[in-house]
């Protein structure tokens, strides 16, 4: 299959200036609404950071199709306005579970591919691996209190044991 982009990609800095913008975004919500940085903070800023991450994998063309079709749909999830946590009703926080959405399928791609082709794509501050067991951690208490009737909870519970 044969994946062309219709459109071209928006020059680097202007990918960066989204990137940046977003990052800023989330922490002015943070510290407007508690007057300072939350400890949760840096774990909301790894929204941008996967999302960057996912979107520079899905063009790759060293991953599979059936890979790209995993990161789409976690795409898919990201920007899609009815999820678990909706951010237009919970503002940043509500990236917490496209943060573990994506985590999962980053997870997924380290598994299956090298390290050093998912690392050249990470944006954030810190080395992938480390920022993921992180992320890791932090979404392992999180998947812990969902509901299980919830869709997340089951469709994350079910893969988790796979």
């Amino acid at each position: 299959m044969n994946m062309e982009l219709k459109k071209e990609l928006p020059p680097y800095e202007e990918q960066q200036d989204f990137y940046v913008k977003l990052r800023s975004k989330i922490t002015n919500y943070v510290q407007s609404k508690t007057g300072k940085e939350s400890k949760f903070t840096p774990y909301l800023l790894f929204a941008p950071d996967l999302f960057h991450l996912l979107i520079k994998a899905l063009l790759d063309n060293r991953i599979d199709t059936k890979s790209k079709t995993i990161i789409g749909s976690s795409i898919l999830y990201f920007i899609s306005p009815i999820d678990a946590l909706p951010e237009g009703l919970v503002g940043p926080g509500g990236f917490i579970d496209d943060i573990i959405v994506a985590t999962f399928v980053v997870n997924m791609l380290l598994n299956k591919f090298s390290s050093e082709i998912i690392e050249e794509h990470w944006s954030g501050d810190e080395k992938l691996l480390n920022a993921l067991k992180k992320i890791a951690e932090t979404s392992d208490s999180i998947i812990g209190k969902l509901p299980a009737r919830s869709l997340l909870g089951r469709f994350i519970k079910t893969n988790k044991k796979a």
